[in-house]
């Protein structure tokens, strides 16, 4: 095993590692900025480099300061976390080519599912579902409106290089696709460098549906179930639960299965996430993240798997310590990511943290590099904390989270803790319904949108300046209160 690990990354999922690592008898490095030498993670490690100043393409973008970190330290390994460089096949590559491990895909891998066009071509070829579109970029007007015509509308524009929503568009009709057509190229220019894009049949009310995947990339490979990720802020997720409500088990089987086969064919190293768009009762692919995932707690809840150690454990060259046969979900789980953010108008919040008391009880866990004093820099994603829950049901689980939710205190900043409470208060989060025999989902409404739904709030919701960040289904009095099994009562601050 590994003597001493790199950590390429900063904030609670650095400090995620360091103690997958301590508890594998393996020492740390921490790099960070001038703006994180205070942080949490450099505390608790046995080494750390300053690597640059705050700002990210000086720091934790810059591949030979990582580099020279890990030489300066000596380091076997090098794992990335998420974000910054975990999905960089330039770096992975780079990391391999200086005599150090990369704890992670291999750098193939991380090239050919890091481009969203070739990542649907090697889908179909692993016999994963896909959404009607093009089958490469399309170059101009002429190819969106064809093709728009032929696969039916509404069609959506998506950028090759995209993400979080950057360069996607939605396009009623033909008279709609010049403008979307041209801002969706000009917007994936900006935030990627790269202005090709590509057209999908728009799905008008999918949930967003994620399989987390191990393999050991020699041809063995497994599921560990689904993630529900269907509740999101301008393509951000903001809570997710495991399993997903929405799913039957034969659902659950048949996408699992599909996913754990292709993970298989491809040789797959280490830990991933098959991402889907689910509708109807089918399923369709959209990307592979070839990477930890900021959710991957709640998989660990219900299966009992430190996916950390494994991702550890497969690029020290060990076989899958498991077969799909071993990995059995029990219970419910759920987690809510904490922003440092105003809870209704999402303005960043940085800053010194003045009191911090995070909840605890039986199946209650938070991920967070946060303690009284620290302060939060402006540099970097306002994601400061990580509330994980879990219950034999999903009620238990909700009443679990309600209760941490009352207990969390962050103080000194404003938080999304508030924003949290009043979702899992709604009715109709809190029905979230079973898919039915046939596979299709009844019609719900606040806030469970897939990644590019729209609508209107609930009349009056907008002056709130709750609700109107979110793409809302359908009207809240559509919800039957009978069906609701969870004992409820009036939501207010908790006591002093």
């Amino acid at each position: 095993m590994f003597d001493k690990v790199l950590i390429a990354n900063r904030g609670e999922i650095a400090l995620r590692i360091h103690r997958a690592c301590r508890e594998m008898g393996i020492q740390t490095v921490a790099v960070h900025s001038t703006a994180d030498s205070d942080a949490m993670h450099v505390r608790l490690a046995d080494e750390s480099v300053c690597i640059g100043p705050p700002p990210a393409r000086e720091s934790y973008l810059n591949i030979p300061r990582i580099l020279s970190a890990a030489t300066i330290a000596g380091v076997d390994a090098i794992h990335p976390g998420y974000g910054f460089l975990s999905e960089n096949a330039r770096f992975a590559e780079a990391v391999e080519a200086h005599g150090f491990t990369f704890i992670g895909p291999t750098p193939e891998h991380i090239r050919i599912m890091g481009d969203k066009i070739v990542a649907k071509r090697t889908a179909k070829e692993l016999g994963l579902p896909l959404v009607p579109g093009s089958p490469g970029p399309v170059a101009s007007l002429e190819e969106v409106v064809t093709l728009g015509s032929k696969i039916g509308w509404p069609v959506l524009i998506k950028a090759v290089a995209g993400g979080g929503g950057r360069g996607m568009k939605v396009v009623d009709d033909p008279d709609a696709a010049a403008e979307a057509f041209s801002l969706a190229r000009a917007e994936a220019k900006a935030a990627f460098g790269n202005d090709s894009v590509y057209l999908e049949k728009y799905l008008d009310h999918p949930r967003h549906i994620e399989i987390q995947v191990l393999g050991d990339g020699k041809g063995a490979g497994v599921h560990l179930g689904e993630r529900d990720c269907s509740l999101q802020r301008r393509h951000q997720k903001v809570l997710e639960e495991a399993p997903s409500p929405a799913l039957n088990a034969e659902q659950r089987r048949r996408i699992g299965e599909l996913a754990a086969a292709a993970v298989r064919k491809l040789k797959y190293r280490g830990a991933g996430t098959l991402e889907f768009l689910y509708q109807d009762g089918e399923f369709y692919f959209i990307e592979m993240n070839t990477r930890l995932q900021v959710e991957h707690p709640i998989t660990e809840a219900v299966t009992g798997i430190d996916l950390v150690r494994e991702q550890i454990r497969i690029a020290d060259g060990a076989p899958l310590g498991m077969t799909q046969d071993d990995i059995v979900i029990q219970g419910h789980a759920i987690e809510c990511r904490i922003n440092a953010e105003h809870p209704e108008t999402f303005a960043p919040s940085p800053g010194r943290i003045a009191d911090y008391h995070p909840p605890g009880g039986l199946g209650v866990r938070v991920d967070s590099g946060l303690y009284t004093g620290y302060v939060i820099p402006p540099y970097y994603d306002s994601m400061v904390a990580k509330l994980i829950v879990n219950g034999t049901t999903r009620n238990e689980c909700l009443m679990r989270l309600r209760r941490s939710l009352e207990e969390f205190v962050i103080g000194g900043i404003e938080t999304t803790i508030p924003l949290h409470r009043r979702i899992i208060s709604e009715q109709a989060f809190i029905r979230h319904p079973l898919a039915g025999e046939a596979g299709r989902l009844e019609e719900i409404g606040w806030a469970l949108p897939c990644p590019v739904r729209r609508g209107r709030c609930p009349a009056g919701a907008e002056g709130e300046g709750r609700k109107g960040d979110y793409r809302i289904d359908h009207d809240l009095k559509s919800a039957d209160a009978s069906t609701v099994a969870l004992p409820l009562r009036p939501y207010g601050p908790p006591p002093p």
